[in-house]
């Protein structure tokens, strides 16, 4: 089981220098994943949470991708309504060819009435929106997946023994075309009502819930079958053991925390991101607070793996 850390793409601690810290600590910790969240119009609702900065995802992973090695990248969660999906799938498929092959396309349907206004996207529509492009991304790398096939297959070879005239510079077969040009890009479905499971079973590749207490992930998964499971959790260490039978997964002491991953892996997850942002924006000028709460539990899972 993998483990990610989603980092604050935003807030007034944030900047370029903090931002290439969080990579250089998430990778130097051996986390596999590192995510971002997503908002274009910091309207008033998103602004209590998420104010300004706020770094744009694909930017900011392009430039992080030529900052890590072998950390994967994602989005946790792009809002899937607020862009065209064919620049959506522009984007992620350019991302994952810069990235060799890195990158994970986290989605959702949205929450904030005033942004989806500010962008003039009906927020009465965002699921049955979120379907449809998520349908046209699938049918759209399909189609480019189909065309890379058949230019590959029906590219010319001369064979420089009997044709000595070199072919012209269009026709001329070059290096293989690296693998992370052809790596689908995979597509994990947040949310946990009842429209983002069916989203999740008919275009997902992975069920990625939010925050959610043990109790309920281990629920939907028993009864629904879903193609994986990559949950989002909280990273909130305390000195004393926390009771609260809604206790999300992710919050408590370090012993309970680990509790967590090894349920989680029972319960078959493929990677587990932490989320160590608990909702005030001062906490981002104190990033080494995460930081060192995410070395404890790296530290800890490690020796106990």
């Amino acid at each position: 089981m993998q483990l990610g850390v989603n980092v604050p793409n935003f807030g007034p601690g944030t900047d370029p220098g903090v931002l290439r810290e969080w990579a250089r600590t998430v990778e130097g910790l051996g986390f596999d994943l590192l995510m971002v969240s997503d908002h274009v119009a910091v309207t008033p609702d998103v602004a209590e949470r998420y104010p300004e900065p706020f770094y744009e995802p694909f930017t900011t992973l392009s430039w992080l991708a030529g900052i890590t090695t072998g950390l994967r990248l994602g989005t946790t969660v792009l809002v899937l309504p607020y862009r065209h999906p064919l620049l959506v799938a522009r984007m992620a498929t350019n991302l994952q060819q810069l990235s060799g092959g890195r990158f994970v396309l986290g989605v959702g349907v949205g929450w904030a009435r005033q942004e989806f206004e500010a962008l003039g996207v009906p927020f009465t529509r965002r699921g049955k929106l979120t379907d449809a492009y998520l349908g046209t991304l699938r049918d759209t790398w399909r189609a480019q997946a189909e065309t890379t096939t058949t230019a590959a297959v029906s590219a010319p070879v001369h064979d420089q023994v009997h044709d000595p005239i070199p072919a012209p510079v269009h026709d001329q077969v070059h290096d293989p075309i690296p693998a992370s040009v052809h790596t689908p890009v995979p597509v994990w479905v947040g949310g946990h009502s009842e429209a983002a499971i069916r989203r999740t079973v008919r275009f997902g590749d992975a069920w990625h819930p939010l925050r959610l207490p043990l109790a309920r992930m281990r629920s939907v998964l028993s009864e629904h079958s879903l193609p994986a499971f990559a949950p989002r959790i909280a990273l909130r260490l305390t000195d004393k053991p926390v009771d609260d039978p809604e206790r999300p997964a992710g919050v408590g002491t370090v012993e309970q925390i680990l509790d967590d991953l090894e349920q989680l892996r029972l319960l078959g997850a493929d990677t587990v991101v932490f989320d160590p942002y608990h909702g005030d924006p001062e906490e981002t000028r104190r990033p080494d607070q995460a930081w060192q709460a995410l070395t404890a539990v790296a530290t800890r899972w490690r020796s106990a793996s």
